[in-house]
């Protein structure tokens, strides 16, 4: 199981002793569930059992790269440290990875049993049914798997997709004649295909010919009983997928992990894997690849930075200002995040517990980036609140380059499906104050995925003729799909054992499931509840830190109006004449957090 998100305690500021030496702690409380006089529950769920795994667990069984590239990066590269999984959790995903590719194998393996066994049983009679199957199974690939395909790809393709039929249809008569007519008849048959087919067609029969006294009845239908044999086998294949997809994989079933039969069925490594990623996903260290140090958060949202000057204010008659560290600015914009969570008063309390915005499971972590650097294998990797607490205190104020601070705010909506995390990062140095802020966004699961539940029950419900014909169309391709199968594992067998990648130094993510598993796109629905995620978050973090600006006895004028332009997407440009923005969105804007009022001040259209 998943172990607790925060420590037991409460973490505000405060001093421990640690290693001889005196660290702060972090200053963001234990995460406490909704508001007092609402029902209890943990904002952050659990990512074992949300609509998000789910779906992921299903698309394993669906897509076949999907499959094999999650086996690839959390399977064969043991080497490679997990990305940050928001909101699911990666090694159930790998667990019906595995499983799905345990079915596809024994299936794959089982077709190809079947053509082997058929030939010397058939005498070679079966080749009659094997190159045609052969000509669509290349037409098939040639023509590709895109919506939209150029058309130096569907003119070659169409054709030998038809002369793939067209031989089909002729050995499947040939067949029946060898299996009902006479001898005469049989020889008839033969003349006659020698004088109106192809080349194909004529070796074909002319071949036939000359073997045909070697060839009994018996091999006739050995030959014709082959293709029915391996449609039953696919059908078999895709009635077992939708089984588990109805069933272990059903809304109502998945939330019991304990009993989910792809987790109890895997080996060792699997479940030394397991308990890998189980550490390393949610841990708020994060070990990045430097290329890549988001790995896992989905794609950049609009990423801003601003700088400010550090000026006393002018009413303080005096007075020094106070010290300003990042420690102290981000206290101020915690609380304020968090009272996000709080829903706006209603006219009943019983009214006010009903709300079910998403911002009331407003998660808030300080997380630490830190390079995989030099550590002598994953599994050393110190994932322990005690060196955690000793990078963190560190990081925060040192605003080192590969070490990096940031606090993360996440919020998780439509089961999980669209994930909006930002990241903040202050630094105050040489008088100046530096905000960057980070916005990333997760879109919904693969819409392929999100049809796994009305996929399988179409299947399971459809009637026995509709079954056979979709089993009948799908036996042609069924070879050429098991050859591939097999290779392919026997691809991953090979680079587990020669990789070398078990003794191999650590590296950081390249890939992440979740963003592998994500589609494109987002309903406008989606894409609004996102935008206004964002727009929250921002605010509540300008605010914070113009209010630790003020109470530290600093100017706020210049950051107000920064903040407004950088965090829209327009460029602010200063000079000794007046302020120019650059964007879709530059009219100058004061904001007074405090009273939360707007006042317009002018400004200039780019």
């Amino acid at each position: 199981m998943l172990a607790a998100p925060f420590p037991p305690t409460d973490r505000r500021i405060r001093t421990v002793r640690y290693l001889g030496g005196t660290l702060t702690q972090s200053f963001v409380p234990q995460q406490p569930g909704p508001p007092p006089g609402t029902p209890a529950a943990d904002p952050r769920g659990n990512p074992s059992t949300s609509e998000a795994t789910r779906l992921l667990c299903a698309g394993t069984y669906l897509d076949d790269t999907f499959r094999d590239a999650v086996i690839e990066q959390l399977y064969v590269h043991e080497e490679r440290v997990v990305a940050p999984s928001l909101g699911i959790d990666a090694a159930r995903v790998l667990a019906h990875a595995l499983r799905a590719r345990r079915i596809e194998l024994g299936w794959a393996a089982a077709i190809l049993a079947l053509w082997i066994v058929a030939f010397p049983l058939t005498k070679g009679l079966v080749l009659l049914l094997a190159l045609p199957f052969v000509f669509l199974g290349v037409a098939r690939w040639i023509r590709g798997r895109a919506s939209n395909a150029p058309l130096y790809r569907v003119v070659p393709a169409f054709l030998l997709r038809w002369y793939g039929r067209l031989s089909l249809l002729q050995s499947v008569l040939l067949l029946l004649v060898l299996a009902f007519a006479g001898e005469e008849t049989r020889w008839e048959f033969l003349g006659g295909l020698d004088d109106t087919t192809g080349p194909f067609a004529l070796a074909l029969a002319a071949g036939a010919a000359q073997e045909l006294w070697g060839i009994g009845r018996l091999e006739v239908w050995i030959t014709i009983a082959v293709p029915l044999l391996i449609a039953w086998a696919v059908a078999a294949q895709r009635g077992q997928s939708a089984r588990s997809l109805t069933n272990e994989l059903h809304r109502d079933h998945f939330a019991d992990l304990a009993r989910d039969p792809a987790e109890q069925a895997q080996g060792a490594r699997f479940h030394r894997l397991r308990d890998r990623i189980r550490t390393e996903q949610h841990s708020r260290l994060v070990l990045y690849r430097s290329e890549i140090p988001f790995c896992g958060a989905g794609e950049p949202y609009e990423p801003w930075s601003l700088s400010v000057e550090l000026v006393p204010r002018k009413d303080l008659d005096g007075r020094v200002p106070e010290p300003l560290d990042n420690s102290a600015i981000m206290r101020h914009i915690v609380p304020l995040l968090e009272a996000l969570r709080v829903p706006s008063r209603h006219g009943s309390p019983q009214l006010q517990a009903a709300v079910r915005d998403r911002l009331r499971g407003l998660e808030i972590d300080e997380v630490v980036f830190l390079p995989v650097g030099n550590l002598p294998s994953r599994a050393a990797a110190p994932y322990t609140p005690e060196f955690f607490e000793q990078q963190r205190s560190a990081a925060i104020e040192e605003g080192g380059e590969p070490r990096r601070h940031f606090l993360r705010i996440r919020v998780g909506g439509w089961g999980e499906e669209i994930v909006t995390t930002v990241f903040v990062r202050v630094h105050t140095q040489g008088g100046m104050l530096m905000l960057e802020v980070a916005p990333h966004v997760l879109r919904p699961v693969d819409q392929w995925f999100r049809y796994a539940d009305r996929i399988a029950a179409r299947y399971r419900n459809n009637h026995y003729f509709g079954k056979a014909a979709w089993a009948l169309g799908r036996t042609p391709r069924s070879a050429g799909q098991a050859v591939v199968t097999l290779v392919k594992a026997l691809g991953q067998v090979w680079r587990l054992a020669t990789g070398g990648h078990a003794g191999a130094l650590p590296e950081g993510p390249r890939y992440s499931v979740r963003e592998l598993g994500s589609d494109g796109s987002a309903s406008l629905f989606q894409e609004m509840d996102v935008s206004r995620y964002l727009k929250s978050v921002q605010d509540r973090v300008a605010g914070g830190v113009t209010v630790a600006l003020r109470e530290a006895g600093y100017e706020t004028a210049e950051f107000e109006q920064k903040i407004v332009h950088v965090a829209e997407g327009g460029t602010f440009i200063e000079n000794t004449k007046g302020n120019v923005t650059i964007g879709d969105h530059n009219t100058v804007t004061s904001k007074t957090f405090h009273t939360g009022t707007t006042t317009k001040t002018g400004g200039d259209r780019g």
